[in-house]
């Protein structure tokens, strides 16, 4: 049944092929923004824009002589804008495999808007990222201590290991399977691991595989418009008022406020009043990578009821408790299991997410935030389906137990990309593993925080840990979900 649903989700992300690369490839022939062009299309039916129509744009990517490109498969993204009354919303990008692309937006507040185009990666940057996840998955890779008395050892693990089975620790997860290993050390005792940590970083690239990530050239720059690049949207004609959006984004920003367009009634928590209210008699267990504890921080430093506790854990790693006695909230934060990349934690805290959630009592008064994606890049696909197929059976075991318990999950998002943000957490690598998010949680009574696209769609620059107005919106949508009649 694995196998099966896993053909399903690899053919949910399939990629356009893209150009093979020659040692001695050219960086000339690769996609070059500065010469790509996008051009706004006129109204289907003529006339002015109106609020509900769906604006589309036509992007022809060129290389760096100006010459139109061949084949698809680079990453883009659009968004539709108004800075005037801090709008935005994500734009959907269709890939024609021939060099040209469509952007879709729909046309949702009155007034002027501005299309913005990036790309995020050359076609031929793809190839150099699948090629890396397919002979370097262990270009990150992690350390253990192993220590008895006075003795100690420090070995490399990771989810997968080259060696016979004789010299390898095994420590595969019993409960949930998830694999682990870590080279055998020479004088002590598999059962003697004291601690999980990063280890490093071995960067393995062409010279010329390099230029194909290059700041200020090919990566995360803006395309130029052909002609016009921004629309006046009228309001939308009476005989038109029951007109629905034929391209549905999760929602957008108007006046800096999160709109969902998935039926979620997202509501305002203007103060740490509002918040406790919400929040009261409840318990909010976060579990994830950094993104997730960011939220748990918000909470801590904006609820002035809610103390954490000193556990003497890691800083980064947790675990994390805090307690509001007035208002009976507890909130919880727990990282999640290897391959988390954080610094040096006790081996027994790294602990699987599923396993977890088994202990969790559940109902109507507590909330469960997953948010599981960023340490999983550098991995091929598989590892990390295997670990949401199991953290999706967990969360079914709940939800049978529990009926009431309110599940939220966390997509990934966009950030800033340096050489090593990309070869290790990829906007690409992210895409990728948003789409295996969203299709393995389908069906299942589970909320989203579209994470994805409040981030393609706000005006701030892209980060691993959005900014501060992004994160409000973002909690704004789970204290939506945990108490939808608050308003």
């Amino acid at each position: 049944q694995d196998n099966l649903e896993l053909n399903l989700l690899r053919s949910s992300i399939a990629w356009p092929e893209t150009p093979p690369l020659l040692s001695n490839f050219f960086l000339n022939d690769t996609s070059d923004p500065a010469h790509s062009t996008f051009t706004i299309l006129p109204r289907k039916d003529g006339g002015s824009w109106h609020i509900g129509d769906q604006l589309e744009v036509l992007i022809k990517m060129n290389d760096f002589l100006g010459r139109p490109k061949k084949s698809g498969g680079d990453v883009l993204f659009a968004r539709l804008h108004n800075p005037n009354v801090r709008a935005g919303v994500a734009g959907r990008v269709s890939d024609h495999g021939d060099g040209s692309y469509t952007a879709v937006f729909p046309l949702l507040w009155e007034g002027r808007a501005q299309v913005e185009v990036t790309l995020v990666h050359p076609s031929e940057a793809v190839t150099v990222l699948r090629k890396l996840n397919l002979e370097q998955p262990d270009r990150i890779y992690f350390q253990s201590i192993f220590r008895s008395g006075r003795v100690s050892e420090t070995t490399t693990c990771n989810v997968c290991l080259k060696a016979p089975k004789e010299k390898l620790c095994n420590f595969t997860d019993p409960y949930t399977g998830e694999p682990w290993f870590c080279y055998k050390p020479k004088k002590l005792n598999c059962d003697s691991r004291f601690t999980h940590a990063k280890g490093g970083f071995n960067k393995k690239l062409t010279r010329m595989e390099e230029k194909l990530f290059q700041s200020g050239v090919n990566s995360k720059m803006s395309i130029p418009a052909s002609g016009l690049s921004n629309i006046t949207i009228s309001p939308k004609p009476q005989e038109e008022t029951n007109q629905s959006i034929k391209t549905k984004p999760a929602g957008y920003y108007y006046q800096g406020v999160w709109r969902a367009l998935d039926g979620t009634r997202v509501l305002q928590f203007n103060t740490s009043t509002a918040v406790s209210q919400c929040l009261k008699g409840k318990v909010l267990h976060l579990y994830g990578d950094s993104t997730i504890r960011q939220w748990f921080e918000y909470l801590t430093e904006s609820l002035p009821g809610l103390k954490k506790f000193d556990l003497k854990t890691p800083k980064q790693n947790g675990p994390f408790l805090a307690l509001d006695p007035e208002n009976n909230i507890l909130v919880t934060f727990r990282c999640h299991g290897p391959p988390i990349r954080f610094g040096t934690m006790p081996a027994n805290q790294a602990r699987y997410i599923a396993s977890e959630l088994d202990s969790v009592i559940g109902g109507k008064d507590t909330v469960v935030v997953i948010g599981v994606w960023s340490h999983f890049s550098t991995f091929p696909i598989e590892v990390y389906i295997r670990r949401l197929l199991s953290i999706r059976r967990a969360v079914v075991r709940l939800l049978t137990k529990a009926p009431g318990t309110v599940v939220i999950i966390r997509t990934a998002n966009p950030k800033a990309l340096t050489v090593y943000e990309t070869l290790t957490n990829s906007d690409w690598y992210s895409l990728q593993r948003d789409k295996v998010l969203r299709e393995i949680f389908k069906g299942v009574n589970v909320q989203l925080v579209d994470a994805w696209e409040m981030t393609i769609a706000h005006h701030l620059p892209h980060s691993l840990h959005p900014q501060l107005p992004i994160i409000k919106n973002m909690i704004d949508v789970i204290l939506s979900h945990t108490c939808p009649a608050a308003g």
